[in-house]
């Protein structure tokens, strides 16, 4: 028998599907956008991308998606969607979305990173398709500020083990 109790972060409110279908419409209809105007333009594809390039479109499209989900100083970009809930490790904080349907659905969204990961994907594989030397150098400098991120904890943790 399944557990009575759940977390419910709408508060027995409906979860808001049609604003789901919207965000999921605005997708498809910029990637469809997209395809037309690359084809329309004769932007020829890849045949294959290496994979270097996949790990490091990777690592932007994880740090990217933090930088929007979770960071402070970004947090003006999901003030209008969200509430802040709380302070994080580092320059994170947690925010909760508000609203409903459309404004809901974005707030899910933009506080989620695995979410918003997936159109930060879609934006740097585009840009990958259009200005690769572009998209590398973006993807190159998200990198190296998640790597600064993981040295700074080394660093901190490191300090701490010594006192």
């Amino acid at each position: 028998m399944p557990d009575q109790q759940h977390d419910n972060q709408y508060d027995d409110a409906e979860a808001p599907l049609k604003g789901y279908a919207a965000l999921a419409g605005t997708f498809v209809a910029g990637a469809a956008l997209f395809t037309v105007t690359a084809w329309r333009r004769g932007l020829r594809l890849p045949d294959q991308v290496p994979p270097w390039d996949v790990a490091l479109l990777g690592t932007a499209t994880f740090k990217a998606s933090r930088l929007l989900s979770r960071d402070k100083v970004t947090g003006f970009l999901r003030a209008p969607f969200t509430r802040r809930v709380g302070e994080g490790a580092g320059n994170e904080v947690t925010d909760e979305p508000r609203g409903s349907e459309a404004r809901r659905a974005v707030g899910d969204l933009v506080t989620c990173p695995f979410c918003a990961s997936v159109w930060v994907a879609g934006a740097l594989t585009g840009t990958y398709a259009c200005a690769p030397r572009a998209a590398r150098l973006l993807a190159a400098g998200l990198t190296a500020v998640t790597m600064a991120d993981w040295l700074q904890y080394a660093w901190t943790r490191t300090q701490a083990t010594a006192e």
